[in-house]
């Protein structure tokens, strides 16, 4: 029965709670107002245009979580809620939400006892870092002002003090503006006579460009590494009686851009070599690109693409990872198709992992594809809570799974170790998975039709390329990888919204593809952006120099004194 409703509104509702007061008493008086405002909260959201129904869920119950742990703790609830499974009349009539297994099928795994204790959950870090942790952190010196090495102890004055290997450390972090300001008002001198003029030479080093490197380096940093848009950051400076406005930082990472393209262009050329491609892609916005083209820019293709794509491609090769990112119109798979082109003919077809989308696929190139078993995993949470048995039972045999891969990593297991590792460990228990999921279709003891019916047609349909890391060495079992690098571009996108021209979207691709490889490799971004403005013509020369991964090398040997020639 539809319950009335009353159209009160919340200054209504604060008198008449205060008229109960007294009969409730302050305890169930505190309840009954905490329920009135969490009702008034809810009905305010649900009246915004842009809640959903998924934004009210997520509200009342809270986030969702893929972790095989946590899911299944839900469903273990969620089972000791339901109604005896026996009174069901006839197996085969299984509804979404039993949770009796039929014959053959595996049976839901043991239940905790509440009577034993709970495992202490992991310690949470306390949020201090060493000083080893500061590696970007100026060093200095302090010497003793009192006593030298080699001097008679003041202590004992029988023994010498010497030097020790770890000196006492103190940590100071000072805060300042993301960029500074020098002021150098240079002495000007007049001669009372002639009137000539004599202004005093800036400092050495100080150099003629009004924006350093390390400008560009924190501008762009800040705008594609860590989503600050252009205007806050501007607003940021201003409060800060620095002003620097956005047109002027647009100007400023355009200029720097123009100088790490070389090594952009190295990146995708690195990457083309690699063993594993993972690509994905999300959605972008670029403004003038955002309307469809007029009638007479429209080639003879009737279909012509009208999104805007991020498409990410991450390259593994030896344990180096690269990030690559490309805006605009094509899909991912046609931009991975554009990076092997690159690839050497000497080089056999590489391993591509993506999710089982055609777009992903680079057309006609030769690539061993690998399918993501954890995009097909999140098929079968999001329909975990209608199924809680047979989803329990697909969730712990690929929790298995994952398990050999942690431990093949942990053993630092080579790729022909791994792939004979998982061939007899996972390898069983993926074949039962198989047969499992092939009989709850043949026997219909699941709708075909039903969520979890499609979620077994989804796995069975791309089975080959979803056990990829069963045959073949140096296949991953996801595409983890390349989702977290994407979620650089979809940072940029929560905080700028979208790119204004395709020239400024590339200006994105380039920063984004560097500062993500660095993070990668361990190299410092800023840094590495500043190097290569510093070094720009030698970058333009030999790029393969200074990649993340070899700069620092590259420096040192520059600065390395040359041997005195006979």
């Amino acid at each position: 029965m539809k319950p009335a409703i009353a159209p009160l509104k919340r200054a209504d509702l604060e008198p008449l709670l205060e008229r109960v007061r007294t009969a409730l008493g302050e305890t169930d008086y505190q309840t009954l107002k905490a329920v009135v405002e969490t009702l008034a909260y809810l009905t305010q959201v649900a009246e915004a245009k842009q809640t959903t129904i998924e934004h009210l869920r997520r509200l009342l119950f809270g986030g969702s979580t893929e972790k095989t742990r946590t899911v299944l703790m839900v469903l273990t609830q969620l089972a000791e809620a339901a109604p005896d499974p026996t009174a069901a009349a006839d197996p085969a009539s299984r509804r979404e939400g039993a949770l009796e297994p039929a014959p053959g099928e595996p049976s839901p795994a043991p239940r905790p006892d509440p009577a034993e204790p709970a495992a202490p959950p992991n310690a949470k870090g306390h949020g201090r870092n060493g000083a080893e942790a500061y590696r970007g952190a100026e060093k200095i010196r302090v010497r003793h002002d009192a006593i030298k090495a080699g001097a008679a102890c003041p202590g004992c004055l029988k023994g010498k003090v010497y030097g020790t290997a770890h000196p006492g450390v103190l940590v100071r972090i000072v805060g300042q503006a993301p960029l500074q300001a020098k002021v150098y008002e240079l002495e000007k001198l007049r001669c009372n006579l002639c009137g000539e003029l004599f202004t005093a030479d800036p400092p050495a080093g100080v150099g003629a460009e009004k924006y350093d490197a390390t400008a560009g380096s924190m501008i762009g940093l800040l705008k594609y590494g860590s989503g600050l848009p252009f205007y806050r950051q501007e607003q940021l400076q201003e409060s800060l009686e620095i002003p620097l406005p956005a047109s002027t930082q647009w100007g400023i990472v355009r200029d720097v851009a123009r100088v790490l393209e070389p090594a952009y262009a190295e990146l995708i050329r690195e990457a083309a070599q690699g063993d594993v491609l993972h690509n994905d892609d999300t959605g972008m916005t670029i403004l003038a690109m955002g309307k469809r083209p007029t009638r007479e820019a429209v080639t003879a293709d009737p279909a012509e693409r009208t999104g805007v794509f991020t498409s990410g491609i991450v390259s593994t090769r030896a344990g180096q990872r690269i990030a690559l990112f490309f805006t605009g119109r094509q899909h991912a798979g046609e931009n991975l198709a554009m990076v092997l082109a690159q690839r050497a003919a000497a080089l056999g077809p590489p391993i591509q992992m993506c999710d089982a989308l055609s777009r992903n696929l680079p057309g006609e190139l030769a690539v061993i594809v690998a399918n993501c078993v954890a995009h097909a995993r999140r098929k079968f949470i999001e329909v975990a809570p209608n199924f809680p048995a047979e989803c329990r039972h697909v969730l712990e045999t690929l929790g298995a799974v994952y398990q050999h891969d942690a431990l093949a990593r942990e053993r630092g297991l080579s790729p022909d170790e791994r792939v004979r590792f998982h061939a007899a460990h996972s390898g069983p228990l993926m074949d039962g998975l198989k047969e499992w999921l092939s009989r709850q279709l043949e026997e219909r003891t699941v709708e075909p039709n039903s969520g979890l019916g499609q979620a077994i047609a989804y796995m069975l349909k791309h089975w080959t390329k979803l056990t990829l890391f069963l045959r073949e060495p140096g296949a991953p079992l996801d595409n983890n990888l390349c989702e977290r690098a994407l979620k650089k571009a979809i940072l940029h996108r929560k905080n700028a919204l979208f790119f204004k021209t395709a020239h400024g979207a590339h200006v994105g691709d380039v920063f984004m593809s560097l500062i993500h490889t660095c993070q990668l490799a361990g190299a410092n971004p800023f840094d590495y952006l500043t190097e290569l403005q510093r070094h720009a013509a030698e970058l333009a020369a030999t790029p393969q120099a200074w990649m993340p991964w070899n700069y620092r090398q590259t420096l040192e040997r520059a600065s390395a004194p040359r041997p005195a020639s006979d």
